[in-house]
């Protein structure tokens, strides 16, 4: 079960947890426990997944020094730079990718449910897939 990539969410019951606005138009979701979920996982396993991935994008949308200097690197190489380097962003992009990955191997996957990637659906909305729910199709 080392590669989850491979399971195919297309015909499973969805669980959507939505974006909180309440704070502005950063990327933040919902730490509401969905009923769906109720019996299927423990509220603090998604709480605490929910609330990681709140802070990483928030670090991701920190501006800094370091961002400073990456829009005036890029500016004075014709944004030639990105070709060589992944920007701030990126990589924070690529670290909540590998930290879905690792709870969906460690808490999601034995369960019946993964997690998808938020960036795989526009930051709109994270989604849950019950794996092992039948759904008739």
């Amino acid at each position: 079960m080392d590669d989850i990539s491979g399971i195919p969410p297309n015909n499973c019951q969805k669980v959507f947890i939505q974006r909180d606005f309440s704070e502005g138009t950063s990327v933040k979701f919902l730490t509401k426990f969905p009923a769906e979920l109720n019996g299927k996982l423990e509220t603090e396993v998604f709480v605490r997944t929910i609330t990681q991935l709140n802070s990483m994008f928030a670090e991701a949308e920190t501006l800094g020094g370091r961002n400073y200097c990456e829009s005036c690197l890029a500016c004075l190489t014709a944004y030639t730079s990105y070709i060589c380097f992944d920007t701030h962003y990126e990589k924070m992009l690529k670290k909540i990718t590998k930290f879905i990955a690792e709870q969906n191997q460690d808490y999601y996957v034995p369960r019946g449910m993964m997690l998808v990637d938020p960036v795989e659906r526009g930051l709109r909305t994270l989604e849950i897939c019950l794996l092992s729910e039948n759904n008739g199709r």
